[in-house]
């Protein structure tokens, strides 16, 4: 293909410390730390090939694309910031990098069950305030072992899997739920979602976000969990009703939530998320490592070369 222009609209998302080569992607490769959306549309002029991440992309800024652009390469797993409907219809394939952070994300995921298994967060502010009587008089906390619990995995994809990898390893019994229904195996069994909320010590969700994701762990779907079940989210934030969590939280209806995404990221500075003492926040850190985040751009590059050269990969439109 003569024409390799590629434009990354907000590079600062994946390279806020300024140590990502994106020199990698393109021999004519323009880089912008940001682009507001009235920016986009004339930054993009006689590009090929243009780079996203997590940046909104709707139908409307679509149709308005130059009929240079051809590929539209989302920096990462989820892809529901891009209107793959109006890709399609403006010919613009549209690629995503499906597992350059698997391990990462599934060792948060298996860190905060940990950590809320011990109620690290409590000790860690208890020592914030000087309170040293879980070192001089006797444990405050409650502090569980997993082996032996059940672990609820939704979703089968990269990090799941490697979730349960990490979960058989401990020692846990691991359920899934998946789209797909799919035969069971030694220590891993596929249940409805329902039978999976009922059942598990710990859920940790691992699907995309869409239409039919959104919301998944609501009022109703949390009414199913045992009042000692954890839930973790370290895949999209609008999988989970956050006021419905929160009143959940609150009223001890489940025992706690490690979350290293959030509806709104970042959340409000009043956001009770923050201080409720049952909750672990980070923030989005599962993909941050540099480690990650060089892989991230390497996949890139192999997706943009691979369409240049008419093999396109981890096509999604």
């Amino acid at each position: 293909m003569s024409n390799q222009k590629v434009v990354v609209l907000n590079a600062a998302k994946m390279n806020y410390d300024g140590l990502l080569d994106f020199s990698i992607l393109s021999p004519e490769t323009i880089v912008y730390d940001d682009s507001a959306p009235e920016e986009i549309i004339s930054r993009i002029q006689g590009a090929c090939a243009v780079v996203t991440k997590e940046l909104p992309v709707p139908a409307e800024m679509i149709e308005q694309f130059p009929d240079s652009v051809k590929l539209i390469c989302e920096a990462g797993t989820g892809y529901n910031n891009i209107d793959i409907d109006a890709a399609v219809k403006k010919g613009i394939t549209v690629c995503n990098v499906p597992a350059y952070s698997s391990h990462r994300v599934a060792h948060t995921a298996v860190m905060m069950m940990l950590n809320l298994s011990s109620t690290m967060q409590t000790q860690m502010k208890m020592l914030a305030k000087g309170d040293r009587t879980n070192f001089t008089e006797h444990l405050q906390v409650p502090h569980v072992e997993l082996n032996g619990k059940t672990l609820g995995v939704v979703g089968y994809g990269n990090i799941g899997r490697q979730v349960i990898r990490v979960a058989q390893a401990m020692d846990m019994k691991v359920l899934c739920y998946t789209r797909t229904r799919r035969p069971d195996q030694e220590n891993l069994s596929f249940v409805s979602l329902d039978t999976l909320l009922k059942e598990s010590d710990y859920v940790s969700l691992h699907c995309p976000l869409n239409d039919k994701t959104r919301h998944m762990i609501n009022e109703e779907t949390l009414s199913l969990m045992k009042p000692s079940a954890f839930l973790i989210n370290t895949s999209r934030g609008a999988l989970i009703d956050q006021p419905a969590l929160i009143s959940a939280l609150a009223a001890g209806k489940i025992a706690g939530a490690g979350l290293d995404v959030q509806e709104t990221e970042p959340p409000a500075a009043d956001d009770p998320l923050y201080t409720m003492d049952n909750v672990i926040i980070t923030p989005h850190m599962g993909w941050k490592g540099l480690e990650t985040r060089q892989r991230l751009v390497g996949v890139i590059a192999d997706d943009i070369r691979g369409f240049f050269e008419g093999k396109p990969v981890n096509v999604v439109s």
